[in-house]
C-alpha cells in the first residue's frame, strides 16, 4: 500500500494586481504518495506553478495564501514557522525552477551552488557533497562532469544550466521534488537523458514528484496521475492512461490535440542578393574556446529559417554574432549587400533597428523593476523619438497585438507569468519595426494553445509586413509548422541546411534522424521504448 506524503485541500490563492487582491487558485485539492508522479497541466496562467511552490509554504510576491492545508509528511506546512519550514526546504522538498538563468547566482561556480543545500543543513561535509555532484552531473549527461562545477552559470548553455539544476535539486535526496517545466530549454536529445534521469531518481528513491509543463508529450512520459487546470480551478484529473485514451473535458481534448498550424508557404522569388549573407564566420568566447566553425548561410526575403542542434551547437551564439552582441574571429555579415560592422557599438542606429532579437529567458531579458509602459515604450522613443499620447497608444497596440489587456500597461514583469513574460519580450522587438527578427525559443515558455496562437501571430505579421525570421528552437514540431528552410547545427558547425520539405524527408543526415527520433510522442511507453532500443543498438 503506498504511503501518502503530501495532502493539499481547499487551497486558495490570491494575486495582488490592478490595486486589488483577486482568486487566482480556487479551492483546489491534491495528494500525492511517495514515489508517486503526478502532473499539473495547462496554460499559461493556469496556477500550476503557484500550485506547485504552494506545496513548499511558499508564494510568490504579489499573491498570498488565504484558505486551505497543507500537510507534508504529517507536518502542517501553513502552520510552521518560517524556520521550521527552512529546515524542509531544499532537504525534504526541493524544487527546479522554470527559469536556471534566473535562479542561479552569476556571482558563484556551479559546484559551490549545488554543495550549499547539504553543506549547510549537516547533510553532507562539502568533498562528498561535491563528491555526488560530480556523479549527477554525469548521469545527466553534463559535459566534462568532473570540471563543469568550475564554471559559472554565464559560462555553460541554456540547457545545460537547466541540467545543473536539476543536479542541485537532487543534492539532499529529497522526499518530494517540484519540477517546474524543466526541459523547457532543452533541445530533444538532451531532454531525452534528463527524462531518463528523473524517472530513475525517483524510482530509485521512491521520490514524489509534482512536474509542472504545458508539454503533454513529455508529461506522460513520467506522471501517474495528471490534473489539468485553467483559471485557478480543476477541470479534470485521472491516471495519465485513462486521460490519454478518454479525456472527459473539451478542454482536456484540445490540450491532447496535436499541434494543427502549418504555415502557407508563399511563392519562392530570387532576389539580386540575399537579405542577409553570412560568409565564413568563426566565433569564440574568452579563453578561445571556439563556438562557431565556418558558418555559411544566406536568409532570403520573407522567409523562415529556423535552426536546429542539441545544447551547445552554437545556435544562440550565431544569433548573438548576427547582431553584433558577440564580434566574431573572422568572417563577414552582410545586410542587404553591405557588411555590417562586427560589434553592435559600431553599428548605425537604423542597423540596429532592422534586426532585432527575442531571447531565450524573458525573466533574464526584462527588467523586473519596470512596467510594461516602460519595458515596450523604451524602443519607441530611442528609434522613433516618440513619447507623450502617440508613444502610450502604440504600447496598447502592441499590448493588443500579442493579445494582453490594454490594463497590463501598469503591471511590473513579476506578475506576469512565464507565457506572458515572453509575449512582451515579442511585443519589444515589434516595437522597433524591424525587418528581421531573431527568435530564439520564442515559444519554449507557451503552452500548446498560447504557442499556436504566438506563431499564427508571427506567421501574420511576416505577411502583413514583409518580415524575415531566424527561429532558434529545439522544438521540432514548432519547426515543422514554421520553417521554409532548416540549418542543423552540431558542434559549431552547419551538417543539414535546405528546404523543410528536403531536409525532413528521408535520407537524413546521422544526427537530424536523431533529432528527428528524439520527439517525444504522446503514449506514455515512448520514453521507455526509445531507451531500450538505443540501449540494444549500443550493444
Amino acid at each position: 500500500m503506498s504511503e501518502r506524503l503530501l495532502t493539499v485541500k481547499n487551497l486558495q490563492i490570491e494575486g495582488f494586481a490592478d490595486d486589488a487582491w483577486k482568486p487566482i487558485v480556487n479551492g483546489i485539492d491534491l495528494h500525492l504518495d511517495r514515489g508517486e508522479v503526478l502532473g499539473l497541466i495547462g496554460e499559461s496562467g493556469a496556477g500550476k506553478s503557484t500550485i506547485g511552490i504552494a506545496t513548499m509554504g511558499y508564494t510568490r510576491p504579489g499573491c498570498r495564501i488565504v484558505g486551505g492545508s497543507i500537510d507534508f509528511d504529517g507536518v502542517p506546512i501553513l502552520t510552521q514557522t518560517a524556520e521550521q519550514i527552512r529546515e524542509v526546504r531544499g532537504v525534504k522538498i526541493s524544487y527546479v525552477a522554470q527559469s536556471a538563468a534566473a535562479s542561479f547566482n552569476p556571482a558563484h561556480k556551479l559546484i559551490e551552488q549545488y554543495t550549499e543545500t547539504p553543506v549547510q543543513h549537516g547533510v553532507l561535509k562539502y568533498q562528498q557533497a561535491a563528491q555526488n555532484a560530480r556523479m549527477i552531473y554525469a548521469r545527466l549527461e553534463l559535459p566534462d562532469p568532473d570540471k563543469i562545477g568550475n564554471r559559472y552559470p554565464h559560462q555553460v548553455s541554456g540547457g545545460q544550466l537547466q541540467r545543473a539544476m536539476v543536479a542541485m535539486a537532487m543534492s539532499c535526496e529529497p522526499d518530494m521534488i517540484i519540477f517546474d517545466e524543466p526541459t523547457t530549454a532543452l533541445d530533444v536529445t538532451t531532454q531525452i537523458e534528463v527524462l531518463a534521469a528523473i524517472k530513475d531518481v525517483v524510482k530509485q528513491f521512491n521520490t514524489a514528484a509534482i512536474y509542472i509543463t504545458h508539454d503533454l508529450a513529455v508529461v506522460v512520459q513520467l506522471a501517474d496521475r495528471i490534473m489539468v487546470l485553467r483559471y485557478g480551478d480543476l477541470v479534470e484529473e485521472s491516471d495519465t492512461r485513462s486521460m490519454l485514451e478518454s479525456p472527459k473535458e473539451e478542454y482536456t481534448r484540445k490540450l491532447l490535440a496535436v499541434r494543427t498550424f502549418a504555415k502557407n508557404p508563399e511563392p519562392e522569388t530570387k532576389e539580386e542578393h540575399s537579405l542577409i549573407e553570412v560568409s565564413d564566420l568563426h566565433a569564440a568566447y574568452g579563453g578561445g574556446i571556439k563556438v562557431l566553425d565556418d558558418i555559411n548561410l544566406s536568409i532570403e526575403r520573407c522567409r523562415t529559417v529556423a535552426v536546429v542542434g542539441e545544447s551547445g551547437s552554437g545556435k544562440s551564439t550565431l544569433a548573438r554574432a548576427m547582431t553584433g552582441l558577440l564580434p566574431p574571429m573572422q568572417g563577414s555579415i552582410k545586410y542587404q549587400g553591405e557588411e555590417l560592422p562586427r560589434s553592435f557599438k559600431n553599428r548605425t542606429k537604423d542597423q540596429l533597428r532592422q534586426i532585432q532579437m527575442i531571447y531565450q529567458m524573458p525573466d533574464v531579458a526584462l527588467n523586473p523593476r519596470q512596467k510594461l509602459r516602460e519595458t515596450i515604450g523604451r524602443p519607441l522613443g530611442f528609434y522613433f523619438q516618440m513619447d507623450g499620447a502617440e508613444r502610450e497608444q502604440r504600447v496598447k497596440e502592441l499590448l493588443e497585438m500579442i493579445e494582453l489587456p490594454t490594463n497590463y500597461i501598469d503591471r511590473y514583469t513579476p506578475e506576469l507569468s512565464g507565457g506572458q513574460k515572453q509575449r512582451v519580450c515579442i511585443a519589444r522587438a515589434l516595437a522597433a519595426k524591424p525587418v528581421v527578427i531573431i527568435c530564439d525559443e520564442v515559444t519554449s515558455a507557451l503552452d500548446q494553445l498560447v504557442a499556436e496562437e504566438i506563431l499564427k501571430l508571427l506567421d501574420r505579421l511576416q505577411k502583413e509586413l514583409n518580415m524575415t525570421y531566424l527561429f532558434i528552437t529545439h522544438d521540432l514540431a514548432t519547426v515543422k509548422a514554421i520553417a521554409d528552410e532548416i540549418v542543423v547545427m552540431l558542434k559549431g558547425r552547419i551538417v543539414e541546411h535546405g528546404p523543410k520539405e528536403e531536409v525532413l524527408v528521408p535520407p537524413h543526415h546521422e544526427y537530424t534522424e536523431l533529432l528527428l527520433s528524439s520527439v517525444p510522442e504522446m503514449h506514455p511507453d515512448w520514453l521507455d521504448d526509445v531507451l531500450a532500443s538505443r540501449s540494444a543498438v549500443s550493444a
